[in-house]
């Protein structure tokens, strides 16, 4: 499979259109609610894990030259430095 050569802004777009559209509604459980679930922009698949690393293994195993992004389940940022997280009630 060849790369794409997308801007980041552009791998953003796209795989929140594909978490908004397909993937948001089999993956927002009471259960994965703050796991990360990590894109890949291309095929559309995803994993789910804690911290998204687990995942990004599997896909690039799948496609090493997979681009991929992680989205936090049910909030509107992976990562705080004050320590509040918004959450997404989407």
């Amino acid at each position: 499979m060849q790369a794409i050569l997308l801007s980041s802004e552009e791998v953003g777009k796209r795989a929140r259109a594909l978490y908004d559209n397909n993937i948001r509604q089999q993956v927002k459980t009471e259960e994965n609610i703050g796991k990360m679930v990590v894109i890949d922009i291309e095929t559309g698949e995803y994993a789910v894990d804690k911290t998204g690393i687990e995942s990004a293994r599997y896909l690039r195993q799948k496609n090493p030259l997979a681009r991929l992004y992680g989205i936090c389940i049910g909030y509107k940022f992976a990562v705080s430095f004050c320590g509040d997280m918004e959450r997404d009630d989407r």
